[in-house]
């Protein structure tokens, strides 16, 4: 079999056009279904960034970061909740008792049943804020 320079021409045309069409496909089906919503956005990178920040203690940029997620439109409300806690513990711990009540507030509010861990329940700076905050809203849910 001879090496028409003409039909090596084509089939490099032809397997560009089949990739270029393949490509095309695809980014079609990950949106149509769905998938695309599963690859991290930038609500969900500020999230991770902003706990990574508390874990090293970085407070400040962690609260960028948190807010950032929350402003950036997280998509689950567990998300929500986890940027929500942070905040509540970076706020409790540098004394914004009341702005930390707002956090766990509004972590509640998305998950009524949210409980913190056993050792986060039992830190001194946010455990009873978050104690008082769950009782407060218990009350209201009787009413």
């Amino acid at each position: 079999m001879r090496r028409d320079p003409l039909n090596i021409l084509r089939a490099i045309l032809l397997a560009a056009c089949g990739a270029l069409l393949m490509s095309a496909c695809s980014t079609a089906f990950v949106r149509d279904t769905g998938l695309d919503k599963l690859a991290p956005r930038k609500a969900e990178q500020q999230l991770s960034s902003g706990i990574r920040a508390y874990e090293d203690g970085n407070y400040k940029s962690a609260q960028g970061h948190l807010q950032g997620a929350l402003d950036a439109g997280l998509i689950l409300n567990s998300d929500k909740v986890v940027a929500h806690k942070y905040l509540a513990f970076i706020h409790c711990a540098h004394g914004r008792v009341s702005q930390c009540r707002e956090e766990f507030r509004q972590a509640l509010q998305l998950d009524p049943k949210f409980e913190l861990g056993q050792t986060e329940a039992g830190h001194p700076a946010w455990g009873p804020v978050f104690k008082s905050v769950k009782a407060e809203m218990a009350k209201k849910q009787q009413k």
